[in-house]
């Protein structure tokens, strides 16, 4: 396959980014995305210059390091796939493709296609966590847990932190991945005496970090490479609502 890449360099945060075009020549259908823009790498250096700079890491779906835009689709228009997953058998001979960083506020540009996504981890920190004592492992079945409850936790517990959700929303939105955090936790007898506390904590720091609120577009459940339901969302909301009810009554 013969592509023309059309991708977004940038030498630095403070930098004045630009658009390069790049030819993608003899690019076999069965290579990944990432294989392509290795080929592309190797050819730009062996003429000389500086290689296009992208994240990646297990290149299987699993890390979620591996977040680019492709033809204004985060992780590109194939649903339930990362970056790392598309192959470019999807794409025809001649095609033009646009590759972009994931944009939002909170995801300033570190180079080219690179982002610092380090405000996820941050609300992670604020309390996406169980740090009360729950003794050792129990034997299978022996805390009673709901099936529906479980599946919600597994569900919400698969979300791998890429940030799609937040570079596909109009508002820079991390509500997606913030109530997915709280929500596996929050579906688990282990993270019931945290509840109120957890998604006090965890949607300040999303808040203090300036993401946008969400106004249900839905673009960041379409986005998700795991395709987690903005269902937690509201599951996220009526537990603040009520978090902060008891904050402001009961303290």
């Amino acid at each position: 396959m013969n592509l023309t890449l059309k991708v977004w360099r940038q030498n630095g945060p403070n930098d004045n980014g630009r658009i390069e075009t790049y030819p993608a020549n003899h690019i076999p259908e069965e290579a990944s995305f990432l294989e392509m823009l290795d080929i592309v790498n190797e050819k730009i250096v062996m003429d000389g210059g500086e290689p296009i700079h992208f994240d990646h890491d297990c290149r299987e779906g699993i890390c979620g390091m591996c977040s680019l835009t492709i033809n204004g689709v985060p992780h590109g228009k194939e649903g339930g796939i990362t970056t790392c997953q598309v192959h470019m058998r999807k794409f025809r001979d001649g095609d033009t493709i646009w590759i972009e960083p994931f944009r939002a506020k909170a995801f300033p540009i570190i180079r080219d296609l690179i982002v610092d996504r380090t405000a996820l981890d941050r609300i992670i920190a604020a309390g996406g966590y169980i740090d009360i004592r729950t003794g050792s492992a129990v034997d299978a079945n022996a805390i009673p847990i709901a099936k529906s409850d479980a599946d919600a936790a597994f569900d919400a517990a698969a979300c791998i932190g890429c940030g799609a959700c937040v570079a596909a929303c109009p508002n820079a939105s991390a509500m997606l991945f913030t109530s997915a955090k709280v929500s596996h936790l929050g579906h688990l007898p282990q993270g019931q005496p945290e509840r109120d506390k957890r998604v006090l904590a965890m949607v300040r720091q999303m808040d203090g970090e300036g993401f946008g609120n969400c106004t249900n577009h839905y673009e960041c459940e379409a986005a998700c490479p795991k395709e987690i339901s903005v269902d937690h969302i509201a599951r996220m909301n009526r537990d603040y609502s009520k978090a902060v009810l008891v904050e402001q009554f009961c303290s």
